[in-house]
């Protein structure tokens, strides 16, 4: 139904034109045109809140279309976000992603105001260990470092040695020189990288609800049904999982394996708007769609980007005798990986 306001097209009265056609230029084939009017309203207030209040939008490879492609100005998975958010010279970041990467982006800019725009945005993994769990953990294996995911909250990093993420992990561990570490949460991610390296790894038992999903007979089924399809899958996914695909790796490295190999027809198996986005960047490929959705990525929309400039909400802090540990953990992954 059309909205009272807007003109009725007729034969001799076309459609007024879309507005802001160039950014809806890169979501056409997504955001239908109806759509596009009904969005089009929190874009451009949230386009001017940023020059007025000289603020930056990072928004992780989960966000949706609308978000990633038309109103953030830095894009990636959380590594990129990690390094650039030390580069940004805006006064204002708002994270389009979920709370730890709110947290990280305040260790790395101390300084600025930083905003997620919904405080529910948690993480199942941040959510699997907690302070006191690392503290135990040192005890049980004194002498052993340990290695921290990004996904976990500010305090985790800080009774921690060094963090990794999913694009960097093998690399950290190996860095550290070391027989055997302690990696969390993340038991599948550990696993995955135990198999492509010597050093020793104690896991914990924390899993990502979007990958641990994924199962070897949705892989099968794919290929059944999709002859020559190129699957790819985020090392989150359980081993036997990964085991089954053509490649595994960060969502940095699934979206650049995608653009160099290009195959015909090719599956990403982590969250939904991953493959919506990378999709939108080579029209010519064909994705096939199964996902998982992740809750707390969906909860960052337009409406609330622009509500958190307006209002300068919510703000995020880190208690300054976590912070100070926290960040050096964060500081020593990005100068090692």
């Amino acid at each position: 139904m059309l909205h009272p306001a807007t003109p009725r097209p007729t034969q001799n009265s076309p459609m007024l034109p879309l507005p802001l056609p160039e950014l809806y230029s890169r979501v056409e084939r997504h955001v239908p045109p109806f759509e596009w009017r009904i969005l089009a309203d929190d874009i451009a207030a949230i386009l001017k809140l940023k020059r007025e209040k000289n603020a930056v939008i990072l928004a992780h490879n989960y966000q949706t279309p609308d978000i990633f492609h038309t109103v953030a100005d830095i894009v990636g998975d959380s590594l990129a976000l990690a390094r650039e958010a030390v580069r940004t010279d805006a006064e204002i970041i708002v994270l389009a992603g979920v709370h730890f990467m709110a947290e990280t982006a305040k260790l790395l800019n101390p300084e600025k105001t930083v905003l997620i725009p919904d405080l529910e945005a948690g993480c199942s993994l941040a959510s699997s260990i907690t302070a006191a769990d690392v503290r135990l953990l040192r005890a049980s294996h004194p002498g052993v470092p340990i290695v921290t995911y990004v996904n976990t909250s500010a305090a985790v990093k800080a009774e921690s040695d060094i963090c990794c993420t999913s694009g960097n992990a093998k690399k950290i561990i190996e860095g550290l020189g070391v027989p055997k570490v302690i990696m969390l949460p993340d038991e599948y991610l550990a696993r995955n990288t135990a198999a492509q390296t010597k050093v020793e790894i104690i896991a914990w038992k924390g899993h990502c609800e979007v990958h641990e999903r994924f199962t070897v007979d949705d892989i099968r089924d794919l290929r059944a049904s999709h002859p020559g399809v190129t699957v790819l899958a985020h090392p989150e996914c359980p081993p036997e999982v990964v085991a089954e695909c053509d490649f595994t790796g960060s969502t940095a490295a699934m979206a650049d394996y995608v653009g160099q190999r290009r195959p015909a027809r090719v599956v990403l198996l982590t969250e939904c708007s991953m493959s919506d986005n990378v999709a939108l960047q080579y029209p010519d490929l064909d994705f096939v769609r199964p996902c998982n959705l992740c809750p707390h990525m969906k909860r960052i929309t337009l409406p609330k980007i622009r509500r958190a400039l307006e209002t300068l909400s919510h703000e995020v802090t880190v208690a300054p005798e976590i912070a100070h540990k926290a960040r050096q953990s964060v500081e020593r992954m990005l100068a090692l990986g």
